[in-house]
């Protein structure tokens, strides 16, 4: 059957007018100094599979590991707070804080006077109308034109202190106000600090509500949340859809603080001591209120409800909470401690519970983290030597089966109020407040939220060319080729831990394992496994030309897949229509090839790698990276390789390989970017552009801050002086031209103007879609590996 239908094969291709190679399955002896390899089955899911069991041990191993970013100083207050600066700053960095804060007097009200109130029924722009408050709609600017946006309660007499109370994300301010359905009375509790004297601001969150996303005019795609949709682009330019939310709660506390500034100037005010500003949240408001307190040494008081615990698992939380980095220096006791002395009050009494399905999102279960009394042990662990108790704990069941759980309980508010002066007795009020006027739209509200968001990653994206030429200028000013290189390692250093992540772990010795798998005519094919880290293994086929002479040494190309793809299809016919065989064909040639099987694979079990590697300050490349590495020493050590001349040839998701893994992986002599190049930011962060990620199902895809530091021109400057190329089909989907011509014309002067060697960069422009061309590649591979072309 198997020579019925490699007959069959071989004579289609005759039909098509395409070579005739078709390699034959075969089994045989390993290659010389190799053991033979005996696994069956997916060997690319057994390799996904492994990974995924390292990044979980990397996970469970990084709570120990955090103390060396720490450097407590126990001797007094004001000691510990300046040790624990540095780690604020980063914490600040890595949940994109770093714009400067447009400063205000006060929030703008939002509202219509109504001529007919009298003034015994209140302020003419309230909306709403408690006991003993008044409730406002309102805006405030956050950075530059993105700005906070909620309710205000005001209380009638004094205030006795001011708080900003934050709902979860799939709650509006009116639920927990007490002017809409959909949250209990009992968990009302922005405004059960109203009636207890406290003036409450209360932000809207953008919300998890689901909509298939699409460049405009066009038909529905990725179906994400609104959290996911402003994640994206935020993410890729340094920012963050936590950073935002984090900005508009920290300009309150601007406007706080310069109110209380302003009170105490004018004697209305009792001289400082007591604490004045508290911040409190439930579910994502709880995120929130946790990183702003442990930022902001401002807020006095900070409450915690529905949120607390171990982020072991955060990568399966939904996709906003991702923040590169995370893990690896701060878990939620870690922020407790940047919190101490200043008192911290958990709520572990209910959490927001929702499942969002893999639909071009990221999937993703929202539920009760584990272990909340055992992180907050764990940070009176940390702060062994702070006397005030760091954390108070309030328990509460959730009530009968059928009812909404409770939250913002009452042992919850009298710890929290108590800590800021308040009188220790909570007051409940059974009277709700009421609609005094009817213009606040929560819909509208979050749409113009999410719009100024997304308005202001179009504006970053705008400036990232001008963020990057500064960021680069120190290579960009090299004035000779041994400077350039010089420089260059330093960025490659950079690019290495702070893009890509770099795990500090030798390699394994490779213990090569290989059998031969496919042949040909011109050439055989053998299987290759070799071990990289513990249960992270390389895995691809290697194609020797049968007209090797003895002690001959030749060129190697390796030959990358794309997206979903296998290195049998870079061999064979099967996906001739995008890879051209194209391994197999420059084995024809002479060229020894290698086809890696690189780790995008599998749909989700491949990119929750990603979610699991980015808490760490890693990606996929932080394995890739490695593995490639391990590769070319063994192919280094082969009698038939020329260690001098490795080449990397990558297509698609190969060709964003060719852009990360050569710049890292020196043995690499050139590379080969096709299918691929691209302004790659723009790709990743455009609202606009059809051809761009935001829309689509790669919810992996996004790096944290390239748009600050690395475009495909910048990543090509670390491949110099090393030749480097381009093959671009005019009809390929993955960007247009022109923007592919802009980005390729930067790499361009590099070569020709700093380095002043034109010959080592060149581009391939072919009429076709998005494939292996082979043509003017082919060329730049003879002639850059020296080795010559066919008769």
């Amino acid at each position: 059957m198997r020579s019925f239908l490699l007959a069959v094969a071989c004579a289609l291709a005759l039909t098509s007018g395409v070579p005739a190679f078709a390699q034959q399955q075969v089994e045989g002896d390993p290659l010389p100094g190799t053991e033979r390899l005996t696994m069956a089955g997916d060997i690319a899911a057994q390799m996904v599979a492994g990974i995924d069991r390292f990044l979980l041990r990397e996970i469970e191993l990084s709570v120990e590991r955090r103390g060396q970013h720490w450097k407590r100083d126990f001797s007094s207050p004001e000691a510990y707070n300046k040790s624990i600066g540095p780690n604020r700053q980063r914490l600040k960095k890595i949940l994109g804080v770093v714009d400067e804060r447009v400063p205000f007097d006060a929030p703008e009200v939002i509202g219509t006077i109504t001529p007919t109130r009298r003034a015994s029924e209140g302020h003419p722009l309230a909306i709403g109308r408690g006991g003993n408050y008044e409730i406002f709609a309102v805006r405030w600017p956050a950075v530059r034109q993105v700005h906070g946006e909620g309710l205000l309660l005001v209380p009638r007499g004094d205030k006795v202190a001011d708080i900003i109370a934050i709902p979860d994300a799939d709650q509006t301010p009116e639920q927990i106000c007490g002017l809409a359905e959909g949250v209990p009375p009992e968990s009302q509790f922005a405004r059960r600090l109203a009636d207890n004297g406290c003036r409450v601001l209360v932000p809207t969150l953008i919300s998890r509500e689901m909509a298939k996303r699409a460049p405009p005019g066009q038909a529905g795609r990725a179906n994400l949340t609104n959290r996911e949709f402003c994640y994206r682009p935020a993410f890729e330019l340094g920012r963050g859809l936590i950073g935002y939310e984090l900005q508009k709660v920290l300009a309150a506390v601007d406007w706080f603080e310069k109110a209380a500034t302003a009170e105490q100037a004018s004697g209305s005010r009792p001289p400082p001591g007591a604490p004045r500003i508290g911040i409190i949240g439930y579910g994502e408001g709880g995120l929130i209120a946790l990183a702003a307190a442990a930022i902001d040494p401002r807020i006095d008081v900070c409450g915690v409800s529905g949120y607390f615990g171990s982020r072991q698992s955060i990568w399966r939380e939904p996709i906003d909470r991702n923040v590169f980095g995370w893990l690896d220096e701060f878990g939620d006791a870690e922020l407790a401690t940047l919190i101490a002395p200043r008192m911290l009050v958990v709520e572990n009494r209910s959490y927001p519970e929702r499942k969002l399905p893999s639909e071009g999102g990221a999937p993703a279960v929202l539920a009760a983290p584990l272990g909340a009394l055992k992180e907050v042990q764990r940070a009176e662990k940390l702060l062994g030597g702070v006397e005030r108790k760091l954390a108070r704990f309030s328990y509460a069941d959730v009530g009968p089966e059928k009812a909404p759980p409770l939250f913002g309980g009452v042992p919850a508010l009298r710890e929290f109020l108590g800590d800021l002066g308040v009188r220790p007795e909570v007051f409940i009020s059974d009277r709700p407040p009421r609609h005094v006027a009817n213009v606040s739209d929560p819909t509208a509200r979050q749409q113009r939220q999410i719009d100024e968001i997304l308005r202001d990653t179009q504006y970053l994206l705008a400036e990232s060319p001008y963020v990057r030429q500064q960021f680069m200028k120190k290579l960009t000013d090299c004035k000779t080729v041994d400077e350039y290189a010089k420089v260059a390692e330093e960025y490659r250093e950079f690019f290495a831990t702070e893009v890509i992540g770099r795990f500090d772990y030798p390699l394994e010795k490779p213990n090569p394992k290989s059998r031969k798998s496919y042949e040909t005519d011109k050439w055989t094919g053998y299987e290759v496994v070799l071990d990289v880290f513990p249960d992270v293994f390389a895995y691809g086929i290697l194609c020797l030309p049968k007209d090797l002479q003895p002690g001959e040494k030749r060129p190697v190309v390796v030959c990358q897949h794309g997206l979903e793809g296998r290195p049998q299809d870079v061999i064979g016919d099967q996906r001739k229509d995008v890879y051209e065989a194209f391994a197999g064909k420059l084995a024809e040639r002479g060229f020894i090839t290698f086809a890696p099987q690189n780790i995008y694979i599998g749909k989700d079990d491949f990119r929750t790698l990603q979610r699991k590697a980015n808490p760490l300050g890693k990606t996929l490349f932080s394995i890739m990276v490695p593995q490639h590495q391990q590769i070319c020493n063994w192919l280094k050590s082969l009698p038939q390789v020329d260690p001098e001349r490795i080449a990397f040839y990558g297509l698609s998701y190969g060709g964003k390989s060719a852009m990360r893994i050569p710049p890292l992986v020196k043995d690499y002599c050139l590379s080969i970017c096709s299918a691929d190049f691209n302004d790659w930011v723009d790709k990743c962060a455009s609202t606009r552009a059809p051809y761009s990620y935001v829309w689509t199902g790669e919810y992996e895809i996004f790096e944290w801050d390239l748009g600050s530091t690395f475009n495909y021109a910048e990543m090509a400057a670390l491949i110099a002086p090393r030749p480097f190329m381009v093959e671009r089909g005019h009809f390929d989907g993955v960007g247009v031209d022109e923007r592919v011509a802009a980005e390729y014309a930067k790499v361009q002067r590099i070569y020709n103007v700093q380095l002043k060697m034109p010959d080592r960069c060149r581009i391939e422009w072919f009429v076709g879609p998005h494939k292996i061309n082979g043509q003017g590649t082919f060329d730049f591979l003879h002639e850059h590996l020296r080795w010559p072309k066919p008769h």
